[in-house]
């Protein structure tokens, strides 16, 4: 069995350029060959380029040697642990090769209450471009969002012809929601997965958020809410227009294809850089000069 080499940092691909998260589950992940190798559990095998994959989302059955951690470490590739089908988010593996220059400057952001501010409002004008947000408080910018939002839900039910009585759900009694409220929280669930898979990759850190700031994700809660309308709202709505008993396989096929035609991977780097007003995030090594300050 040869050893993996750590590939240059140059040749790393950037996320913007990586495909898709794949998503295991049932199976063995472990190198040989000079190569990262999935046997799932029926046998099957596939070589995984895990060097231009832009995450490895590990789900329930997945058995992982600590050289193919290794191996997805030095190629940039973050691993995700996720519940079945990217239904929850448990943890994430810290890709070295970054220095600490993101961490520092999303930490001073955060830290300083008007750039938090402008932040804030940067994610909110993402989302509604041309509002009059220069006054309003981060409590308002809340207010507002949960406004718009309420009438996206209306106007998609209205197009899909799907029932809406309104976001109504409860974590601990599944069961009682309907099958809209299931599909948006199983859709929101796989794109909170998704987000925090790019944004840990990038250096950006999941605790520290400008809009939500409880749970330990409060930041990929900010990032997803860029991106939803695109993504899982719509993908819900479609897929209980489809099959108002969807288990949630529909839901997640349609947000898969839903990021790829918005190209959320490749729009995300970039909006992320914007937000913080540095150039765009790529692989670093020691010697990387640091982003701009915002």
């Amino acid at each position: 069995m040869a050893l993996f080499e750590r590939p240059p940092i140059e040749t790393l691909a950037p996320a913007k350029d990586r495909w898709t998260p794949l998503y295991l589950e049932h199976g063995r992940l472990e190198v040989d060959d000079s190569s990262v190798k999935w046997i799932s559990s029926m046998g099957t095998l596939c070589r995984i380029p895990v060097a231009t994959v832009s995450a490895l989302l590990i789900g329930p059955g997945v058995t992982i040697t600590s050289a193919a951690i290794k191996a997805c470490a030095e190629s940039n590739t973050p691993l995700c642990w996720t519940g079945e089908e990217c239904m929850r988010f448990y943890a994430f593996g810290l890709a070295p090769n970054h220095t600490n220059e993101m961490p520092r400057l999303h930490a001073a952001a955060w830290a300083d209450k008007k750039r938090r501010k402008l932040i804030a409002q940067r994610m909110f004008l993402m989302r509604f471009p041309g509002e009059d947000v220069a006054d309003k408080t981060i409590n308002e910018l809340r207010g507002m969002e949960g406004l718009r939002v309420r009438a996206l839900y209306n106007r998609l039910g209205l197009e899909y012809g799907v029932t809406w009585k309104g976001r109504n759900y409860d974590r601990s009694n599944w069961d009682t929601s309907d099958g809209i409220n299931k599909a948006l929280s199983t859709a929101n669930a796989s794109l909170y997965a998704l987000c925090s898979a790019v944004v840990c990759s990038l250096g950006y850190l999941p605790s520290l958020g400008f809009v939500h700031d409880g749970g330990t994700l409060p930041f990929v809660y900010d990032v997803a809410d860029l991106y939803k309308h695109l993504t899982s709202i719509p993908a819900a709505f479609m897929a209980i227009r489809q099959n108002a008993q969807d288990d949630g396989e529909l839901v997640r096929q349609f947000l898969k294809e839903l990021v790829e035609k918005e190209k959320i991977l490749q729009s995300m780097p970039k909006d992320l850089a914007l937000l913080f007003g540095t150039d765009e995030v790529e692989p670093q090594d020691a010697t990387s000069r640091p982003p701009s300050a915002l």
